[in-house]
């Protein structure tokens, strides 16, 4: 496989961008099957140059690690800025809340792409991050699936850490 070269937009390397990141992995881990992996990246690269969106469902451990057995994709309903911003569609995530109740699984995170840009997150992707949710993102670049990267809030909610994956048993 080829590896596909990632632009580095200006504003990724700004002070603003760089102070969202904290130093270091998540004490948390997750486990994720292929589909769910699979799913994120056909949605990237369904939706390109525009971002996409989703939720991801499962169930977590006592030690407080994620355990990703789907992931949906629910419509963007940011038309202004589509190619750089995500607007999860409220419906959708409240119609796949209300059939997961009491089946034991929950939403546990939420996933977008990053057309032609890192997979990182930004400022407005802190702004809009619950503490304890997976933030997984994906970079689509020329209409292919450049890198997949999981984040999660650092203590505080002020910063984003990278978590660990692990393949699922």
């Amino acid at each position: 496989m080829t590896p596909v070269a990632i632009p580095v937009p200006e504003r990724f390397t700004s002070a603003a961008y760089r102070s969202i990141l904290a130093d270091g992995e998540a004490g948390n881990h997750a486990t994720v099957t292929d589909k769910v992996i699979r799913v994120i990246g056909e949605a990237g690269c369904r939706g390109y140059p525009y971002e996409t969106c989703g939720l991801l469902i499962g169930t977590t451990t006592a030690a407080g690690d994620w355990k990703i057995d789907e992931a949906r994709q629910v419509t963007n309903r940011n038309r202004s800025r589509a190619a750089d911003r995500f607007d999860l569609d409220p419906a959708g995530y409240q119609a796949i809340d209300r059939e997961l109740r009491g089946g034991g699984r929950e939403i546990l995170g939420v996933f977008h792409s990053h057309p032609d840009c890192p997979a990182k997150p930004s400022p407005t992707d802190l702004a809009s991050a619950w503490e304890g949710f997976l933030y997984p993102i994906v970079s689509i670049c020329d209409g292919k699936v450049a890198e997949l990267r999981w984040w999660t809030l650092a203590a505080g909610g002020t910063q984003f850490q990278p978590v660990p994956i692990h393949p699922c048993a």
